[in-house]
């Protein structure tokens, strides 16, 4: 298979930079068994510093069915309610990125970082 986009790190840093608390229109198919899927707003949770660096970055999707879970948080993107599922992160290759929607709020964010510390603690 063919590699799309620039072979060299340096070459990646020249196209647009992605932040942390961004949201993004994703696409995540294909898909397997109960991965979420289709195109969805996906915040960036990965750090400014990898952002920067890498080719892909890692994502949690948002759906508007608001459902209370431990693992899920609770925020609002151009006005409509929505749910930042982290029990579905998603590491994907800017290919996969289209418009971008807005930013989370500083407040939500860090809730949505301290979520994750939680789920990763040893």
């Amino acid at each position: 298979m063919a590699r799309s986009g620039p072979r060299h790190p340096s070459a990646w840093r020249t196209q647009v930079v992605i932040h942390r608390s961004e949201v993004y229109w994703v696409s995540l198919d294909p898909t397997v068994g109960v991965e979420i899927q289709k195109t969805r707003p996906c915040v960036v949770v990965s750090p400014d510093e990898l952002n920067s660096h890498l080719r892909h970055i890692i994502v949690a999707p948002l759906t508007t069915a608001i459902r209370p879970f431990r693992y899920r948080v609770a925020t609002s993107i151009a006005g409509t309610p929505v749910s930042v599922i982290l029990n579905q992160l998603r590491t994907v290759d800017r290919a996969r990125l289209g418009k971008r929607m807005g930013k989370i709020d500083t407040r939500t964010m860090r809730d949505i970082l301290g979520k994750l510390q939680a789920m990763f603690a040893v």
